[in-house]
């Protein structure tokens, strides 16, 4: 079953006020959660059959 996240949206009143609220919501997400997410951009920014980098050190 897929689940939908949903959008939350916080108005900050100054840039140290985003940060901070940006870093609590990174501590609060699991490093589970955080994998999937990179793993979501990853996909996104290079496509889905993008070689895995450990690959090309191994060879090295």
């Amino acid at each position: 079953m897929r689940t939908r996240n949903r959008k939350i949206i916080h108005i900050a009143r100054s840039f140290k006020e985003a940060e901070e609220w940006d870093i609590l919501q990174q501590i609060q997400m699991t490093p589970e959660e955080r994998q999937k997410i990179a793993l979501k951009l990853k996909r996104r920014l290079y496509g889905p059959e993008t070689p895995d980098i450990r690959e090309y050190y191994e060879k090295k």
